[in-house]
Parts: structure tokens; C-alpha cells; sequence
């Protein structure tokens, strides 16, 4: 982008006319770069008339300058990452300061936002970061004559809260709004820098845990009636099969959204993607929960599902073997579960020749 074109982006950005100069200098600083200067122009409209384009170039220098906690902490890695550069990560973070102390309810719906895929963020996914406790407000009911007045103030409260919040993080160019309008989308850069951040302030584990309980609450079993809701929700489960926890109680959680994403992975025929997720949530239930629980010969018995697509038979049997063994043990001969294990495994050897 040459320095029309920044000057030009700038200037419809920022809303209003502003000096040459002032503005052309300002876009240089940021390096032309089309994210820094949208977020220094958000930041710029939003505080103005008490934040020119001349005092922000200052406090972007003097931040440069004095080097960020975030620029000190991994500017090395934040720059190997597609396009990243200084001037994106100053301009995010000045704005991101400001809200952090002016409206830290948006500064934490961003920080929970910054774990999920950067598109098709649902609304419903990321409410669940105010904590509402009224049991009947998280199943969605309406307020009505008969309910207490003030569990209907908490609950236009909240509402009204989470919408100023998103509004504050589209003014600052943090987030933007599909067309469904319940569906939201962050630029990956600001989902690095947010991330980044939380790492550096010791917070990256508390919203990465909350994330994981808000997805596991959502996302359903691999059942055909379930697959609109899986197909939208598949790629936050795939996000989060790079993020996982340390805490064991949130691990398990963690296992159960591998494991049914890998269940609607495999009905739907991506057999790639549900072998990697089967196998990490066997592999931890194996770890937390021990060979003969239900939930751990479950994540064995998908996983022999997905060896069967691609023909490895000797490893499916070995699973296969393990699942009827401990199903006999705790279960049972003649349980129904212990029967289809056993059914499983003559497929098995009908597909070997024996």
C-alpha cells in the first residue's frame, strides 16, 4: 500500500477530514500497514476530539520507544507470524490498554473470543463469559408478568452489557459483525496479540479454560439430527485441539469435544481430522479416567472405527480386543455393549480372512 492509498484508507477510517501532514505522517509511521492504520484510525474517532492524529502519532512513538510489555514479552514470534510487524502490535495494544481500564467486561469478551476460530464466532458461545447464574436465563427463557422484577432487570442488564461490550470492540476495529448478526469474526492478528497478551499477564489458561466449557456445553453428539449444529461448531473444535489444558477437571471436558467432533468427522467422511481428534481424546481419557472406563472404550471404539477406513486391521483388532476384554470385565458377558464389542471384533476378523 503506498502512502495515497494509507492516507486515503486513513481518512475514510477516522470519519472526518484531518491534516495532510498530520495523517500522511502518521501512515508512514505505521509502515502503510492496512490493520495498524484501521486500528489507529478506530482509536483516533472514538477519542477525538481529545485524541488527534498528532497525539496519537506521539503516544505510538513513545510506545515504540519505551517497547510494550507485549512488544518485550514476544515481539520475535508475534513478527514470524503472517505479516505481523511493531506497528500492528503497538496500535492493538494502546487500544486494547485503553478498554482494558475503561471497559474491562469488553476486554474479556475479547480474550474469550481470541480462542475460538477468527470466523463464525456464534453470540451464544461467547454470552456465556458474563457468568450468568439464573438457571432460567441460560435456557433462554423470556421474562413474563409473573417473574420477579428483579431477575428481569439482572437479565436486560446483561443484555445490554454484552451489546455495549460488542459494540465497543467493533469501534476499535477489534471484531466485526456478519450479516446474521449473531455471528461474529476477528482479524488473526488480533487474536495472536490478544492471545499473546493474556500469556504475558499470567491470564491465558483462565479464558482458555472457559472457552473449552462454553464449547463443550454447545457442541452435541455425532448424530445425523445434530450435524447443522456440529458443521458450525467443528471448526472451534478443531482450534481447540491445539489448546489443551492444564487442568484435569477442564482436560476431560476437553476429550468429550475431540470426541464427538471426531464422531461427526467420521459420519461426514473427513477421516483425517476424526483420527486426530479420536485418538488425542483416547489417549487423555486413557490417562485420567483409566483403561476400563466407559467414556475411555468409547474413544477406543471410534478410533477403530476410523482404523477400518483405512484398512489397518491389525491395530483395530488390538483395540478391538482391549475393548471386549474390559467390557466382559465390568460389564459383563451378556451385556448389550459387551455383545457389540464382540460383534465388532468377528467383523474384524471376517475382513482378515479368518
Amino acid at each position: 500500500m503506498d502512502e495515497i492509498q494509507a492516507v486515503a484508507l486513513f481518512e475514510r477510517k477516522v470519519g472526518g477530514h484531518s491534516e495532510r501532514k498530520d495523517a500522511a505522517q502518521l501512515v508512514a509511521v505505521l509502515e502503510f500497514m492496512p490493520l495498524a492504520i484501521v486500528q489507529a484510525a478506530a482509536y483516533i474517532k472514538q477519542r477525538a476530539p481529545r485524541c488527534s492524529v498528532r497525539k496519537y502519532t506521539e503516544k505510538f512513538e513513545r510506545s515504540e520507544e519505551g517497547k510494550t510489555s507485549l512488544l518485550n514479552y514476544e515481539a520475535g514470534q508475534l513478527r514470524r507470524d503472517y505479516e505481523a510487524n511493531n506497528s500492528i502490535v503497538t496500535t492493538w495494544q494502546i487500544s486494547f490498554d485503553h478498554i482494558n481500564q475503561t471497559r474491562p467486561s469488553a476486554a474479556d469478551l475479547l480474550s474469550l473470543m481470541s480462542f475460538f476460530d477468527r470466523q463464525g464466532i456464534p453470540e451464544d458461545l461467547v454470552r456465556g463469559q458474563n457468568n450468568i447464574g439464573d438457571e432460567r436465563l441460560e435456557t433462554g427463557d423470556k421474562c413474563g408478568e409473573e417473574d420477579n422484577d428483579t431477575d428481569c432487570a439482572a437479565e436486560s442488564s446483561i443484555n445490554d452489557q454484552f451489546e455495549e461490550d460488542i459494540m465497543t470492540l467493533r469501534n476499535y476495529s477489534f471484531i466485526n459483525v456478519t450479516e446474521d448478526t449473531t455471528i461474529f469474526e476477528m482479524h488473526s492478528l488480533v487474536q495472536l496479540a490478544t492471545r499473546r497478551w493474556l500469556e504475558a499477564h499470567g491470564q491465558l489458561e483462565r479464558w482458555k479454560q472457559q472457552y473449552i466449557k462454553n464449547l463443550r456445553a454447545a457442541f452435541p453428539t455425532g448424530h445425523y439430527e445434530n450435524w447443522g449444529k456440529c458443521q458450525a461448531l467443528f471448526p472451534h473444535a478443531k482450534s481447540a485441539l491445539a489448546q489443551q489444558p492444564e487442568s484435569e477437571e477442564i482436560l476431560r471436558e476437553w476429550a468429550v469435544i475431540q470426541y464427538r467432533a471426531a464422531w461427526y468427522a467420521w459420519e461426514k467422511g473427513s477421516y483425517g481430522d476424526a483420527e486426530k481428534m479420536s485418538v488425542k481424546s483416547m489417549n487423555v481419557r486413557r490417562q485420567l479416567l483409566g483403561q476400563e472406563h466407559r467414556e475411555t472404550l468409547d474413544s477406543m471404539e471410534m478410533v477403530s472405527l476410523i482404523y477400518a477406513r483405512w484398512a489397518r486391521w491389525g491395530e483395530m483388532e488390538e483395540l478391538e480386543r482391549q475393548v471386549v476384554e474390559f467390557r466382559k470385565r465390568v460389564l459383563g458377558a451378556e451385556h448389550p455393549h459387551t455383545l457389540s464389542s464382540i460383534s465388532n471384533l468377528a467383523w474384524t476378523y471376517l475382513n482378515q480372512g479368518r
